[in-house]
């Protein structure tokens, strides 16, 4: 009953996974294009430094678009070339908005806690995505995933942020206190979900796609 039921959940997993990066991905990628659209602080933002603003919010929004399009094991098995385009846009987009991420982190708002909580992820971010890129470069495609799970993880840090920030004003904690904490509980625990699946389940070997 386990092992029937495993594939409908990873479905649904992936489902669910997709809906928010559609959303929180379509969120980034409007306040990048449209002005009216950005709160008083993203506003500031791209007033003082509109490049890194609009790698990180834009490049960012397509990266979570492409990223979860990578989980499709119809795409990668009916369409191992759309695959592979994909995963170059997703490539190209981390790491314009990985490096925008990690000079933006020293300005953002919650001291220093936060400024090295998102330092951090933009670092970690960038050394999955090329490990990914090498791998399969290589030919090492199930390094190559493992190594992918690792960096949509870190991707979805988007998603994860903007569950707990609303999460943290119902519970009533004052933004000063629970933003330096979201820097970091956007990511790790993604990560630590990240290599439990990878260490605790096994992945079924893949057919290589390509180069």
């Amino acid at each position: 009953m386990a092992e029937a039921t495993r594939p409908i959940a990873r479905r649904f997993g992936w489902g669910l996974m997709t809906v928010f990066a559609t959303l929180i991905g379509a969120y980034a990628l409007a306040n990048a294009l449209v002005p009216g659209l950005r709160t008083p602080f993203v506003a500031e933002l791209f007033a003082s430094r509109a490049a890194r603003a609009f790698g990180h919010m834009g490049f960012g929004g397509v990266a979570l678009f492409t990223g979860a399009l990578q989980f499709s094991t119809r795409l990668r098995f009916d369409r191992p070339a759309t695959h592979r385009l994909v995963g170059k846009i997703y490539i190209v987009t981390v790491l314009v908005s990985g490096v925008s991420a990690g000079l933006l982190a020293p300005m953002s708002t919650g001291g220093v806690t936060a400024h090295f909580g998102f330092g951090l992820l933009a670092l970690l971010w960038l050394g999955s995505t090329s490990a990914a890129w090498i791998t399969v470069r290589r030919g090492a495609y199930d390094a190559h995933r493992v190594w992918m799970i690792r960096s949509y993880a870190l991707c979805l840090a988007a998603v994860t942020l903007r569950l707990y920030l609303p999460l943290a004003g119902i519970a009533g904690l004052p933004f000063e206190v629970s933003y330096p904490a979201i820097a970091w509980l956007c990511w790790v625990p993604n990560l630590v979900v990240a290599e439990w699946f990878v260490v605790g389940s096994s992945l079924a070997p893949l057919e290589p796609v390509g180069s």
